[in-house]
């Protein structure tokens, strides 16, 4: 066998053509394999015939809310009175307090915890935010705390608390009733809060009984594997 030149090509070794061939075909199936695979495991998980979250075991540490809530059924509006929609803003995993009634010590520990976590959260802080969502505009909501959660006398009222210690978070609002419908865990545990992701669903809960490390842990494992 000659080249374009005239020269004579080498003779390749049978074995070596095989092998040559096998190791074409091994990478060009890989992609097929891949789509097989994927399309036989979700034929079964979908069915029911396979439990992927209990065979491979769970990362989270805060209570995963099955099936997670849609925050718009919440109908927010900000402090002006007007519709507010979590989802219209920049996508981010949103930290929420939501606060019936008075922002009393369980309201402000929690915001403290919240923002704690979220600056702790260092490079990944700008993918979170954080929201307080009451039954009343700010300024009407009542104050009842002497000490805050840093050991700081308290301010006289909640919105010069709010000027304080949280600038950056969304002050919201929404009907006592849908709030109490939407997070019946602060029935039993008034110190829960909740993690809402990018799409604007509610999905884990949160309480004294989880260290914000594991917290923290849970975020990582979130951001690290979402988009949003």
């Amino acid at each position: 066998m000659t080249d374009p030149m005239g020269n004579t090509a080498p003779e390749l070794d049978p074995a070596t053509v095989n092998r040559n061939r096998l190791v074409l075909l091994t990478i060009a199936g890989i992609p097929v394999t891949m789509i097989l695979a994927a399309t036989w495991l979700w034929y079964f998980v979908v069915n029911g015939d396979l439990d992927l979250v209990g065979s491979l075991g769970t990362a989270n540490n805060g209570r995963l809310l099955e099936p997670p809530r849609p925050v718009a059924e919440l109908g927010l509006r900000d402090q002006a009175g007007d519709a507010f929609t979590l989802t219209a803003q920049e996508p981010k995993w949103t930290l929420l307090v939501p606060s019936p009634g008075a922002c009393d010590a369980a309201c402000e520990h929690r915001l403290y915890l919240t923002r704690q976590i979220h600056v702790a959260m260092g490079k990944e802080f700008n993918r979170i935010q954080r929201a307080w969502v009451g039954d009343q505009r700010v300024a009407e909501t009542a104050f009842p705390v002497d000490t805050l959660s840093d050991g700081t006398a308290a301010p006289a009222s909640f919105v010069r608390y709010l000027q304080s210690q949280h600038v950056g978070m969304f002050t919201l609002a929404a009907d006592r009733a849908a709030l109490r419908a939407q997070f019946p865990e602060l029935a039993e545990s008034p110190d829960t809060w909740y993690l809402v992701d990018p799409a604007g669903w509610v999905m884990m809960a949160y309480d004294d009984s989880v260290n914000y490390k594991d917290v923290m842990a849970d975020l990582k494992f979130l951001l690290k594997n979402s988009a949003g």
